[in-house]
């Protein structure tokens, strides 16, 4: 976590490593980037519903967000804890992910 930021931010490698914690992993991509390719345990929660509220999804949190870069990630990392929400940011996002990818929904 940096000095004036919200909420935590780990790398690919970290989450990697917690796979087999079963983290909620939610993937702030458009559906069509998310159906392209993502981690197979990971959820779909635009950011584009997000910034709306829209769809709020009742996962177990903490909520690992994802996105291509990490700028979205980041950006719905702000938004949700603003709002009480335990998440933590991806840094590097799919761009950075080393593990297994899966396509569809």
């Amino acid at each position: 976590m940096t000095l004036f930021s919200k909420f935590k931010q780990i790398s690919t490698t970290q989450l990697q490593k917690q796979l087999s914690m079963k983290p909620t992993i939610v993937d702030v991509r458009e559906e069509n980037e998310f159906r392209d390719g993502h981690i197979p345990s990971a959820k779909n929660w635009p950011l584009s519903q997000i910034t709306h509220g829209i769809n709020e999804p009742d996962y177990p949190q903490p909520w690992y967000l994802i996105c291509r870069s990490g700028r979205r990630s980041e950006m719905a990392a702000n938004i949700l804890s603003d709002a009480g929400h335990k998440v933590i940011a991806v840094k590097g996002g799919m761009n950075a992910w080393q593990g297994q990818v899966t396509t569809g929904k």
